[in-house]
């Protein structure tokens, strides 16, 4: 249950509530707002003369429900606002890994020279295998941060586990939690704790509910800027690396107040599919895309196979405006 605490409460007094009642307190709106259980019906005994109004789900999506936000909630990424009725998609690309100052440049100024404003590259890799590049780690973070200086761009990094996490908020912009990493509530509650955004990938065992969940965390933990990505999960098919959820896309857009990220990359897993699958994920109106670029796939030390080459990119961002601007949308 959400309880809309009255605006005579002070904070000491909702914190005071809080535990007493085993609530969590959550600044929302502006509005102190105080986080039962799920399963609670009624306003607890000693809290009715606190609140205002009171919202009862029958499940735990809670603060990122559209029952209890109808708008899309804004969220910002460097100088571009997504969600709401911004009408924004914004790109997001860059190679999978940070694997030198020679590559991030190239792929720096390619987003520059295209107008692009957000630059993705992995520094703590989390591979299935231990014998895999394992990315360059705070020497990556510190190259990442200085394209950000030089070229003036938002910087998106994933964290690969809890215990790095203050090294990510220090030099990203956008903290990207990984489909392995969508459970981890230490990761989790360290979002939670600042006011970055926080993209939140979709594990590729997981149920949208599962998925809405690990959002929650960081929404009742105090941070409302959270994203939502699809990037595929595994089903029976072997031809593609994942299958990307479409169907799941349109539910999250139905039923949370979140904005929708795409990463046709990872669900195909092959470069030549990727620019037919974000042409579709374009038509579906969302408010970003995670597109994977290298100046060379063929000797980029991940996902090689799923990577665009530079002229691929530029081709594939002459393709989507149009398709963007008719279902009222524009590429950022």
């Amino acid at each position: 249950m959400i309880l809309h605490l009255k605006q005579s409460v002070t904070a000491e007094q909702a914190a005071k509530l809080a535990v007493e009642h085993k609530a969590f307190h959550v600044i929302s709106n502006n509005t102190q707002v105080l986080i039962t259980g799920s399963g609670v019906k009624e306003v607890p005994a000693g809290l009715d003369a606190f609140t205002d109004q009171s919202w009862v789900f029958p499940n735990d999506m809670q603060l990122s429900a559209r029952s209890y936000r109808s708008e899309t909630r804004e969220v910002r990424i460097g100088n571009v606002t997504v969600g709401g009725n911004t009408g924004n998609t914004i790109i997001i690309s860059g190679p999978c890994s940070v694997e030198s100052e020679e590559q991030i440049r190239e792929s720096a100024a390619l987003l520059k020279a295209n107008g692009l404003t957000s630059l993705r590259g992995g520094c703590y890799k989390p591979r299935t295998s231990p014998y895999s590049f394992q990315g360059m780690g705070l020497d990556g973070l510190k190259l990442l941060a200085k394209m950000r200086e030089e070229f003036g761009f938002t910087v998106v990094t994933e964290a690969r586990d809890a215990t790095h996490i203050d090294e990510i908020i220090e030099h990203a912009d956008v903290i990207q939690v990984g489909a392995k990493a969508m459970y981890d509530q230490g990761i989790l509650r360290a979002c939670a704790k600042t006011q970055k955004t926080v993209l939140i990938k979709r594990g590729f065992g997981t149920t949208l509910q599962e998925f809405v969940q690990a959002a929650e965390f960081v929404l009742a933990g105090g941070n409302e800027n959270v994203l939502l990505c699809e990037r595929g999960i595994r089903t029976f098919e072997t031809g593609t690396r994942f299958t990307l959820d479409l169907c799941g896309v349109e539910w999250l857009k139905h039923h949370t107040n979140l904005p929708v990220v795409l990463d046709p990359s990872h669900a195909m897993g092959y470069a030549y599919g990727v620019a037919g699958l974000t042409r579709a994920c374009v038509a579906l109106g969302v408010d970003g895309l995670l597109i994977e670029v290298h100046p060379n796939p063929k000797v980029a030390k991940s996902d090689a196979s799923q990577q665009l080459n530079h002229a691929e990119f530029e081709q594939l961002l002459k393709t989507i405006q149009p398709i963007a601007s008719s279902v009222g949308y524009q590429i950022v």
